[in-house]
């Protein structure tokens, strides 16, 4: 399952493509495209840029990510009448019309995904911390070897914090990256959900997730 990101800042998000890719089994997470910038660069493995309207601002975006992380797979998405403006200066992985249909959708996310190369947007389906392991495509998580009885949030949360150690993140970027855009609920969501994994992990390992008091989260492994 891809994790894709989309920056658009249509109420319809990016219309049918949201469909096809949710249809797809990809995990998407929609971005308002004005704030990207300040946002910085996206935890994906492969992010869609609404290039339907305000072209020179679309393009902008798309370089920025160039610049700013060079292995991030990146695909534009136009009108038709859009193509026109093209070319080697947007530094996309690949392009996409609105009319595509899911097939087309799924070839040219593999196709750019695969282009980024072994360093490119992907992590690894495992993810160790002396005795967690955290198996990403399997979607389980053990630790001495046996699984934790995870609810479907709580180990996105776990898998999310652990594929970036270190970094620390707000409750509002992990509802963001977690819950997605589009969630409602207030941010003590994630402080119960951290609780509820501390519990989880158990005494010898509820650490890996440290509290950076006034901004948020981050896994440490350093801990562990």
């Amino acid at each position: 399952m891809t994790h894709v990101v989309l920056l658009t800042d249509a109420e319809d998000g990016l219309g049918d493509l949201t469909e096809h890719l949710d249809l797809l089994g990809h995990t998407v997470t929609a971005r308002p495209r004005r704030a990207s910038a300040a946002a910085g660069v996206p935890a994906a493995d492969a992010v869609f840029v609404d290039a339907r309207t305000d072209l020179s601002g679309a393009r902008t975006v798309c370089t920025d990510l160039a610049a700013l992380a060079a292995h991030l797979p990146v695909v534009a998405v136009f009108h038709d009448a859009g193509l026109s403006a093209v070319s080697a200066r947007w530094q996309v992985a690949d392009i996409l019309l609105t009319t595509a249909g899911p097939a087309e959708v799924e070839a040219r996310l593999r196709l750019a995904t695969a282009r980024s190369g072994p360093q490119g947007g992907h992590e690894p389906d495992e993810i160790r911390a002396a005795d967690l392991v955290v198996d990403a495509a399997g979607y389980t998580a053990r630790v001495h070897g046996q699984p934790l009885n995870l609810t479907y949030k709580e180990f996105e949360l776990l898998k999310f914090l652990a594929q970036h150690p270190g970094r620390v993140f707000s409750r509002e970027q992990l509802l963001q990256e977690v819950w997605g855009y589009d969630y409602f609920g207030g941010t003590r969501t994630v402080d119960v959900h951290v609780r509820r994994l501390r519990a989880k992990l158990g005494p010898d390992h509820e650490q890996l997730i440290s509290t950076v008091r006034n901004v948020g989260y981050r896994f440490d492994a350093r801990t562990a």
